[in-house]
């Protein structure tokens, strides 16, 4: 039987055209998360590498944060607001069920009326992100698509644990995704390995919590350090070679590698295990940004490209891994 269907009419290929990011005002050090925790900068630092995070202030909302990023990777692209025909944002803490904060966006920025929703995909939901609007790219569902990595995690950080206190940052990263006559982004390794759900998580339930008639603290996330740090070192690193091979590339044709900040001991561990020249640049943004989950892989492009570190045509290794656990790599031409 013959299909009555018309074929999709995409673009051919698809690639990031341009990026923005947004970082809170409110700078943090260490000196001001050990006045709830008995620890030491010194600690933070070796454990972690983190030295400050961003903290959004009240009026830096999910909302406003992403409008402001989503500006910058517009203009860098080069197009209209109107010229976007879907928005979709990855975050975690945006805590409105529905609707979408998407919707919200995309009418804050003057998009018209794409399509827009939210993904959940922890700290690998930039790469989520990145995959769909690749494929409504090429599917022509959409000419020009905004990706958001978006995250105010100050707000589901419980300031007591010693174990997560000095982890999280807030702000905002966007990219815009476009045709392309060339491949510019490559096959996404991705995935999921659900029986290490808890291993990141949060502490309680949203239902639990409203339910609660006991003096129960507003829910945060809490995560297995050590058994998160092995997984990542471990098993991330054969993601990354995959998503190399899957891109038809060796370590020795990248430029640079942005995987998520998540902690400077995992980059610093899959740099080596993936026997990166010492000719790529390695975003290593945690050290003033934090863990910003879904908006740490934009962020950190961002900065790269703004300082020069990175220039436009470099090929960049992305890789995001987290809550679930999730995971996404890809091997993408930085805009």
């Amino acid at each position: 039987m013959t299909s009555k269907i018309k074929p999709a009419k995409g673009a051919p290929y698809a690639r990031i055209m341009g990026v923005g990011g947004y970082r809170p005002t409110r700078v943090v050090p260490n000196e001001e998360i050990l006045k709830r925790i008995d620890s030491s900068d010194e600690w933070i630092r070796s454990r972690s590498g983190i030295a400050t995070r961003h903290w959004a202030g009240p009026e830096e909302t999910v909302a406003t944060m992403s409008v402001e990023a989503a500006g910058k990777a517009i203009a860098d692209a080069g197009i209209t607001p109107e010229q976007i025909g879907a928005v979709l944002v990855s975050t975690v803490s945006h805590f409105k069920q529905t609707p979408a904060i998407a919707t919200e966006i995309a009418h804050r920025i003057g998009a018209g009326k794409p399509a827009a929703f939210d993904i959940s995909a922890g700290c690998a939901g930039f790469g989520y992100g990145l995959t769909l609007a690749k494929g409504l790219v090429t599917d022509g569902s959409a000419e020009y698509v905004l990706v958001i990595g978006v995250e105010r995690l100050s707000d589901l950080t419980d300031l007591d644990d010693r174990s997560t206190a000095f982890l999280f940052g807030d702000g905002a990263g966007a990219v815009v995704v476009g045709p392309s006559k060339e491949p510019a982004i490559g096959p996404t390794v991705w995935g999921s390995e659900g029986d290490k759900a808890d291993t990141i998580r949060q502490t309680l339930p949203w239902d639990v919590y409203r339910e609660s008639t006991s003096d129960v603290r507003f829910p945060a996330i809490t995560q297995e350090g050590q058994a998160v740090f092995r997984w990542a070192v471990f098993e991330m690193a054969k993601v990354a070679q995959h998503a190399l091979d899957e891109a038809g590339i060796t370590a020795e044709d990248l430029d640079v590698f942005i995987p998520h900040q998540a902690n400077m001991r995992i980059i610093d561990s899959m740099v080596k295990t993936l026997k990166l020249p010492e000719n790529v640049v390695v975003a290593r943004d945690v050290e003033t940004t934090g863990n910003t989950s879904a908006a740490s892989i934009p962020l950190a492009m961002e900065r790269l490209l703004a300082t020069g570190a990175a220039k436009s045509g470099d090929t960049a290794l992305l890789i995001g891994f987290g809550a679930g656990l999730v995971f996404a790599a890809t091997v993408v031409t930085l805009p």
